[in-house]
């Protein structure tokens, strides 16, 4: 027998007090009818784990830079924060996730 799905679209806007509040998230439950506390707790569990995934020290654990102008890979966590944060775009660099 197959389980009905309820999908709510969820805006976080202005509901967590962390620096990258703002977010849409789609969720998916498994009852027809979700209560609004048992969603906002829902909410909160996720925001707090992907504040702590989407931090600058797990993007750069999972990134690497690839120059191929100088065809070197850099899986520096420094140059990669300075590259990161760099206001111009150099030609042929890339950023690359590791996965």
């Amino acid at each position: 027998m197959a389980a009905l799905m309820n999908m709510v679209l969820l805006d976080t806007n202005n509901k967590m007090n962390k620096k990258n509040s703002h977010r849409n998230l789609l969720v998916m439950f498994k009852q027809e009818t979700a209560h609004p506390k048992l969603i906002e707790l829902e909410l909160e569990h996720l925001h707090d784990i992907l504040y702590h995934v989407e931090g600058i020290e797990n993007y750069v654990k999972s990134h690497e830079i690839i120059d191929l102008n100088k065809y070197k890979v850099c899986n520096n966590s420094v140059e990669i924060k300075k590259f990161i944060r760099e206001k111009r775009e150099r030609a042929f660099v890339f950023i690359n996730n590791k996965n």
